[in-house]
């Protein structure tokens, strides 16, 4: 059995009992960084062995880890922060798991797009969720594509890149396409900017960013 737990993206109080619980059951726990995992377990009090597992090693230990589960061990993925798989490592140990027939259960819980996506006022019935951008290699052609979609689009950006995106963003999208942006979810100075592409790029250009950060842009008009 894998499990896929979500953590919380700042509030300690968003991990559900469900996860605690897991966590305390399983037979090992694959970690994305074993010393953030570990101040977690400990909040909660849950003794259990931690176990790598990242975007650096997950193709190397992909098939050591198939063959634990299907030996009969229960692991769970636990990343930093939010649902294991959504920009973050855990699509290949799912897609290993089900063709070697072992079972795989997401628990529901935290995950940063879901709360930006609501706070930002914009269309919710369709929407397209796109992580990070390429940094370098097929971004000017993604950007070229995403100008033409109609549904919002939700984005993933470190704070270092924040102002330069929503720059790029404009030049491709138009400066007066509507944006949202939200950082700190959940945190104490957790906040959402709203305006169009032109307004939060120069709101952010003067003042330092910090935390993780959603960007949310409207689809292209009819």
């Amino acid at each position: 059995m894998l499990y896929l737990v979500p953590s919380p993206i700042g509030n300690l109080q968003d991990m559900t009992l469900r996860a605690i619980e897991v966590l305390r059951s399983v037979d090992v726990i694959l970690a994305e960084d074993t010393r953030t995992s570990a101040r977690l377990l400990a909040h909660f009090d849950i003794q259990k062995p931690l176990s790598p597992y990242h975007q650096h090693n997950e193709h190397r230990i992909l098939q050591h880890l198939v063959d634990q589960l299907v030996a009969g061990k229960t692991m769970a993925v636990l990343t930093d922060a939010g649902t294991p798989g959504i920009s973050d490592p855990a699509f290949l140990l799912v897609r290993e798991c089900i063709r070697n027939a072992v079972r795989v259960e997401c628990l529901p819980g935290a995950t940063a797009f879901v709360p930006a996506l609501v706070n930002s006022g914009l269309p919710i019935n369709r929407f397209c969720f796109e992580g990070f951008l390429p940094p370098k290699k097929g971004r000017q052609t993604l950007l070229k594509q995403l100008s033409a979609e109609p549904r919002t689009m939700v984005f993933y950006e470190s704070p270092l890149r924040l102002v330069k995106t929503l720059d790029e963003l404009a030049q491709y999208f138009g400066s007066e396409r509507a944006c949202s942006v939200s950082r700190e979810l959940t945190k104490m100075f957790e906040e959402t900017i709203r305006g169009t592409l032109q307004t939060v790029a120069d709101h952010y250009r003067e003042k330092a960013v910090k935390g993780e950060i959603v960007i949310v842009v409207g689809g292209k008009p009819d």
